[in-house]
């Protein structure tokens, strides 16, 4: 999520004064040939035995489970704060296979989610993956409290060739997968449509540096262009994929990314911000005010997202947004948002890529308001930040100088002293509604005077662990002093670049 929109958001105080409906979709009886489900518990995540031809280099597991393409479980996830429910949209073909064909299971098993493919008949794991939603976000916010909300949302596997298992995990309060859904698909199935969506908008590529199955394939979208500004959106996406293949760790994988953009002309330029009262219907179905907070960009049309992307391989999706205003959005594996015209896009654009990639957390915590910290019982799945409930164990030990001390003392109480009055001054600009030169100039600010507090701190380059972190001051720690993820200086600290690569790693071998 954007820098602070967290904050700007407040999730326990939101009170919302429009309600969206909710449509509950229940399960139909047109998919039960194809399709069956259950709600019982399963067997915990078992892993594949991925085999490679030693002498042609072909992988023998995925040859034999798979075909050379993409299968797209469309799903609707409803419920409310406290129960979720699912039920199957479509099965379609989502284009060529873009992901690795030797490393099908996730290894790291980031995020609140995780699905798997099992061979119906033995039982075997053929495919996992970690991944976070727009659901999961939601369900923390009052409105769900109050009601019922019903959102689409998509899982993206290798085709298989024989009826296969999709099973749908979460993480329990102990930390731990436990099955919530699963349904039996049938490929072979009347059900299933195994045809290609034509081709209908325009593609540029921007780098492509080898075949899709051995590289990290970024799509960029565009919404809010005018059918004028296609030239605008082919220069903004070359300029974001230059910033972000100038930052490590992406720079030094260059050569293992591949970069296309989709042409998406509407008929207005902008999209809707419902909170100034600027309302607009975009291909995409961008906006601004996502669970009521006036920064959040996000699209709930995924369908017609998903629909777009698939003309070209992809593992991760960015979406510029047309628009002055400071905003955007990140969710592991499922999308960036960055308004690309705003003076910190540069900034947006890694911090976001770092969320929907890498699955890192935000590490800042300041807030207008005092708040009671909550008790912290488990330790955050997220790979950047730490309750440091076992300080022995870190999770980033290895990358911890000797003689560095657990948790690492920093000067706190005059940083957030600093970074209380930003907030205050932050929100007071807002609700006046000032030119967004004007917020700019405040971060400016703002940025420039945490170069100086950061300047005497005698652990600045050390990894740690620095009290502050996951929206918590207390009780939560961060490994380095700063980071994208905690402030906008444009770099990734070790941990952060650490865990990106691993991420990388899973598409690329």
């Amino acid at each position: 999520m954007t820098d602070n929109l967290r904050e700007f958001l407040n999730l326990s105080k939101i009170k919302f004064q429009i309600m969206r409906p909710s449509i509950i979709f229940f399960y139909l009886l047109i998919f039960v040939p194809a399709f069956s489900f259950s709600q019982n518990h399963s067997k915990p995540v078992r892993k594949p035995n991925v085999s490679v031809n030693p002498i042609t280099g072909d992988n023998i597991f995925f040859d034999k489970y798979f075909v050379d393409k993409t299968m797209r479980l469309d799903y609707y996830h409803s419920g409310t704060s406290k129960e979720e429910h699912f039920s199957i949209d479509q099965v379609v073909n989502d284009g060529i296979w873009a992901g690795s064909k030797t490393v099908l299971t996730d290894k790291l098993e980031f995020g609140p989610y995780l699905f798997e493919i099992t061979d119906k008949v033995s039982g075997a794991v053929l495919y996992t993956r970690g991944f976070a939603n727009v659901f999961g976000e939601w369900q923390t916010t009052p409105e769900a409290d109050a009601g019922w909300g019903t959102f689409h949302e998509s899982l993206r596997f290798p085709w298989p060739k024989n009826p296969v298992m999709v099973n749908l995990r979460k993480r329990d309060a102990d930390n731990k997968f436990q099955m919530i859904w699963n349904a039996v698909i049938d490929p072979a199935s009347r059900l299933v449509n195994p045809a290609p969506l034509p081709k209908t908008h325009k593609v540029d590529v921007i780098y492509e540096k080898g075949p899709a199955s051995q590289k990290v394939d970024l799509v960029i979208l565009g919404d809010g262009y005018s059918k004028s500004e296609m030239e605008k959106f082919r220069k903004d996406a070359k300029r974001m994929s230059d910033v972000l293949l100038s930052k490590e760790p992406f720079k030094s994988r260059a050569g293992d990314i591949n970069i296309r953009a989709i042409e998406t002309p509407g008929e207005t330029s902008g999209v809707n911000k419902p909170h100034p009262g600027v309302f607009k219907r975009t291909p995409l179905s961008v906006h601004y005010g996502s669970f009521d907070s006036e920064r959040y960009a996000l699209t709930y049309d995924n369908r017609t997202v998903r629909d777009v992307a698939s003309e070209v391989p992809y593992d991760f999706m960015v979406i510029l947004i047309n628009e002055r205003t400071y905003g955007g959005g990140g969710i592991y594996n499922l999308y960036t948002t960055v308004s690309v015209d705003n003076k910190f896009a540069d900034y947006i654009m890694v911090h976001e890529l770092g969320h929907h990639m890498g699955a890192l957390a935000d590490e800042y915590y300041t807030s207008a308001v005092a708040y009671e910290i909550p008790e912290i019982k488990m330790e955050p799945w997220e790979p950047n930040v730490t309750a440091l409930l076992d300080p022995a164990n870190l999770k980033w030990k290895m990358l911890v100088d000797q003689g560095t001390p657990i948790p690492t003392p920093w000067e706190k109480n005059a940083f957030d002293q600093f970074g209380y009055k930003i907030q205050k001054e932050r929100d007071s600009l807002r609700a006046a509604r000032v030119p967004e030169t004007v917020m700019e100039d405040l971060f400016m600010r703002q940025y420039r005077q945490e170069d100086i507090f950061f300047s005497t701190e005698k652990y600045r380059n050390k990894v740690g662990a620095f009290e502050g972190a996951n929206y918590t001051p207390r009780g939560m720690y961060r490994p380095e002093l700063d980071c994208i993820m905690y402030t906008r200086h444009m770099k990734f600290c070790k941990v952060c670049s650490q865990a990106l690569e691993n991420v990388m790693d899973q598409y690329t071998k």
